[in-house]
């Protein structure tokens, strides 16, 4: 309960102090003739002298902002997740102060033992344009920054990571989008995103021209026009970034920040934010693995028939899935008559009669779609229902104005109505959302495998402490034709994956994500039999998460609980390196591991691996294990 500990004279400045729970993380707002804070961890600051405000129709909230009261609460919860695609629990453990301020609004920041973040709040009458908001983060010029660079707002998230110090990020660099990394010169490891973004733009980020960077946003939509069968494209804007309620919170902005990496990749900020689940009973959402068809284009062999989008190619990947025990496939673009029709199958495809050999066997469908034929059938939500599929794909969004953050909201209400689940491709990254309405299981919003050689281990060694460190992520991994990245020549006929086998298969252990794709076609996983087994057997749910090692860029490794079992997996950078693996974990238990390694040649011959079997293993006994050149490690420990 927040409690009054002050009233102030609101024509002075004034400095307000919180500390996080364990008194180490530190903010010091300054109200003055406007509104700064600064970030310390003991007695180092972090981030110095931030300022932030927000302009409501017309009104700067921010500048000379005059304090009325201050309140301080705390935040004590164990939150139990629908969904728990990391922890089965997570802690929202935090101080918090409101900075109340004359005129009708109020600024709140939390202290975490790990971050910091800080929302605004408005109490006006009526609508209200937001016509921009505030946030200046100055940066240490020698500060390693690592972002997704792009030049416009129509973005489907899947730029490369750029690496850079921040003085040489310039006023005519292009924009970056959220999260950002920050590697500050004593140490700090600064994790930048936010949360409970609803009825709001998404935030982007510029140079401010002094070495740091201040926040862009996208503009209203006023109209827009279609391009091809899949976009609308905003031609003309508003001078403003939202219309909106007056009386609301606005969206968090968050740093989590620690000297030890593996605190950035264990963090569940992003969720800890965002507002609770609103659609009730969750136990119908049934995440899992599934059969994908499009990377690996739809080819089968050994076969009797015709591959291709077609129903005994589908009944094909049923009975794969069948089999592994995996329970869902996908049906991507291709299985309608035609994008704008998504009632009608092909030609090929009688789909009440394929839906109906999928439940005989265990295996449900997923149907694929573009986002515009969703928005101008939103019956379909309930038609889908009636056929007794299990969710959508929904694609090509490439936006996050605040007209498609409402789109992406009343979907997942939608679908949540008929028990269908989302997994959204051509996406933002999360921002809280998915605890919201837990039906959304997903969000692609990363350069994943399906983009073939651009998607480089150098590139997805990041992704840990940055994009599926703030959410869910639909990277879909499982490629058997493993390549080193300079011989990944992806064709059409020939879907390569870089990094190694033993890379690919350690994927499943350390990305999160409440649908895990099986990227390759079932013929390739028929000829790999025990990867195949052990890829099939990692949950996408867990009751706990460790992170044992973690080197941003250059490998993780990652425990994970299921019950009675550990999964456990790493991954490396382009040098061969040996690691000693502390498995306190087990606590007093021992076990027996199934590990696979790097084969002795996997640096040239990517697709070389070891496995070991019935391996007595325990918390006494730490292992060593040897990663070859975008090299990894998977094992299971029951």
């Amino acid at each position: 309960m927040a409690v009054l500990i002050g009233s102030h004279d609101a024509w002075a400045a004034k400095k307000v102090q919180l500390a996080s729970p364990n008194g180490q993380v530190s903010v010091e707002v300054n109200v003055d003739k406007d509104l700064r804070y600064t970030v310390s961890v003991g007695q180092d600051v972090v981030l110095r002298d931030c300022q932030i405000g927000l302009t409501l129709s017309g009104e700067e909230l921010g500048k000379a902002p005059k304090l009325k009261k201050v309140l301080k609460a705390s935040v004590r919860e164990d939150i139990r997740r629908e969904v728990p695609i990391k922890n089965a629990v997570v802690k929202n453990y935090a101080n918090e102060v409101t900075l109340q301020m004359k005129g009708g609004w109020a600024v709140v920041f939390r202290a975490y033992d790990n971050g910091v973040a800080y929302r605004f709040t408005a109490e006006k009458k009526g609508q209200v344009t937001v016509d921009d908001e505030l946030m200046v983060l100055p940066l240490d010029g020698e500060s390693q920054v690592t972002m997704s660079q792009c030049g416009s707002f129509r973005q489907n998230y899947e730029e490369r990571y750029v690496h850079l110090a921040a003085k040489d990020y310039k006023q005519d660099s292009p924009m970056n989008y959220l999260p950002l990394y920050v590697q500050t010169p004593d140490g700090y490891q600064v994790l930048f995103s936010e949360s409970a973004v609803e009825d709001y733009p998404h935030m982007f980020l510029r140079s401010d021209g002094k070495g740091g960077m201040k926040a862009v946003f996208p503009p209203f939509p006023l109209e827009v026009e279609q391009q091809w069968d899949r976009f609308l494209i905003p031609t003309k804007e508003a001078s403003y970034i939202a219309e909106t309620d007056g009386t609301r919170a606005f969206p968090w902005r968050f740093f989590v920040i620690s000297k030890d990496a593996r605190d950035i990749v264990a963090n569940e900020m992003e969720y800890v934010l965002a507002t609770p689940s609103v659609i009730g009973d969750a136990s119908w959402i049934r995440p899992g693995q599934v059969a994908w068809d499009w990377w690996n284009g739809r080819q089968a062999w050994g076969v009797d028939f015709k591959a291709g989008c077609n129903e005994d190619t589908y009944k094909y990947f049923i009975d794969f899935a069948s089999k592994y025990g995996v329970k869902y496939i996908i049906l991507d673009e291709g299985w309608a008559v035609n994008t704008a029709d998504p009632f009608h199958t092909n030609k090929d495809i009688n789909m009440p009669r394929l839906i109906k050999y999928g439940k005989e066997k265990g295996v449900d469908l997923i149907i694929w779609l573009t986002w515009l034929e969703v928005e101008r059938n939103f019956n379909l939500f309930e038609e889908y229902e009636n056929w007794g599929v299990a969710g959508v794909k929904i694609d090509f969004m490439d936006r996050s104005d605040q007209w498609m953050v409402n789109y992406y909201e009343r979907v997942c209400k939608e679908a949540a109505k008929h028990h269908l689940m989302v997994d959204f491709h051509g996406s933002f990254k999360p921002a809280g959302l998915e605890r919201k309405y837990p039906n959304l299981i997903s969000y692609e919003g990363v350069l994943g495998l399906e983009q073939g050689g651009r998607c480089k281990p150098e590139n997805t060694n990041w992704l840990p402490f940055i994009r599926n460190a703030v959410g869910p992520m639909d990277f879909t991994p499982g490629g058997m034709l493993n390549v080193q990245p300079e011989n990944n020549h992806t064709t059409g006929e020939v879907a390569m994956a870089s990094g190694t086998r033993a890379y690919q298969m350690a994927l499943y252990v350390l990305f999160t994500t409440g649908i895990q794709m099986l990227a390759d076609t079932p013929s390739r996983y028929y000829e790999n039999p025990e990867c195949t087994e052990f890829i099939t057997s990692v949950p996408v749910l867990w009751d706990e998460t460790r992170v044992l090692l973690a080197e941003p860029g250059k490998y993780c490794v990652m425990a994970r609980r299921s019950g009675n079992r550990w999964f456990i997996g790493g991954i490396n950078d382009n040098d061969e390196r040996d690691l000693n693996i502390d498995l306190s974990f087990l606590g007093a238990k021992s076990g027996q591991m199934t590990l696979f390694t790097d084969g002795v040649n996997s640096s040239r011959r990517a697709v070389d691996y070891k496995v070991y079997k019935n391996r007595t293993v325990s918390a006494s006994s730490p292992m060593t294990i040897h990663m070859a050149r975008n090299g990894g490690f998977a094992g299971v420990i029951e």
